[in-house]
């Protein structure tokens, strides 16, 4: 049988992306394991998550007075540690600089709630909807892509998926779709990467 890959999996909030991942897991369509849970807020809820699921979690927050870098550099150390294959950005809201991503070369892997050179950062669902109210967008989407460099939501992509609005429908109702969408393509994608991994 061949080997699970190892995930470790970096979140900031709710972790239902996370969960996604969990449940693909268990229910073995994907060919992998979670090594661990990192998060830099204590008390994000996907930490309660993972340890519900009896994952190892840490958490690394960020003092005030220190730098970035050395702050990403901790990061690193602490995410070597457990040998990942890849590294999932969930719900991670901190921007990783060239201290961390040195480290795993086209192994960080991003999950973004807008379509590629569109709504980079933040409250990005948000931002879309307005912008569809306003007569500028019919459709908005999701996409996955590689963290390769310092860059907001602009890595090489690997998947992206087009939603389209609903008129009269509520932000809150859109959301719905898209992270229902997003739990979908992020598991669907990091069984494609699994598996040509696998045949290399």
């Amino acid at each position: 049988m061949t080997p699970r890959a190892r995930l470790v999996v970096l979140v900031s909030g709710s972790g239902s992306n996370l969960q996604a991942i969990l449940n693909a897991v268990a229910e073995q369509r994907l060919n992998a394991e979670v090594t661990a849970v990192i998060s830099n807020k204590a008390d994000a809820f996907a930490l309660q998550r993972a340890q519900k699921a009896g994952i190892n979690t840490q958490v690394l927050i960020k003092k005030k007075d220190q730098d970035r870098r050395e702050y990403d550099a901790l990061l690193a150390e602490l995410v070597s540690s457990y040998h990942p294959d890849w590294v999932v950005l969930a719900g991670w809201m901190r921007l990783l600089s060239a201290a961390f991503l040195d480290h795993f070369p086209l192994q960080v892997v991003n999950l973004h709630p807008a379509l590629p050179g569109t709504f980079p950062g933040v409250h990005a669902i948000q931002r879309a909807y307005d912008a569809h109210n306003q007569g500028l967008i019919q459709h908005s989407g999701i996409m996955v892509h590689f963290v390769p460099d310092e860059g907001v939501d602009d890595g090489p992509l690997i998947r992206q998926e087009i939603i389209p609005f609903i008129d009269g429908e509520s932000v809150e109702a859109f959301e719905e779709r898209v992270h229902k969408t997003e739990h979908r393509v992020l598991v669907d994608t990091l069984i494609n990467l699994i598996q040509e991994k696998e045949r290399i």
